[in-house]
């Protein structure tokens, strides 16, 4: 059986002096994301030695359900709303499982 699985480690930082409204705007996409069909686990970091770093790690049925996750309603919004929040766009990456 071939493992379609892929994790998925998503970077942001915000301005300085920001970081407690991208904070909010982050952890409000995390419960809807949780509940979409394919998401397996999803979680948001912040750096204690960075306050101003948040990262993602997340884990997604398949490439495919992750796609949709990123068309999704909220995720736009977040994009949108996070603008003005992002100090650099966000760093996402996905990957396979190897060993």
């Amino acid at each position: 059986m071939v493992n379609t699985k892929i994790r998925v480690l998503a970077r942001v930082v915000a301005h300085p002096g920001k970081e407690e409204k991208l904070k909010a705007l982050l952890l409000e996409i995390v419960e809807a994301t949780r509940k979409e069909p394919g998401c397996i686990t999803y979680e948001l970091l912040q750096s204690p030695a960075i306050p101003t770093e948040f990262a993602f790690v997340a884990e997604w049925e398949s490439e495919q359900a992750w796609r949709v996750h990123l068309d999704s309603a909220h995720i736009q919004q977040a994009f949108l709303e996070g603008e003005e929040l992002f100090a650099s766009p966000p760093d996402i990456r996905h990957y396979v499982l190897l060993a």
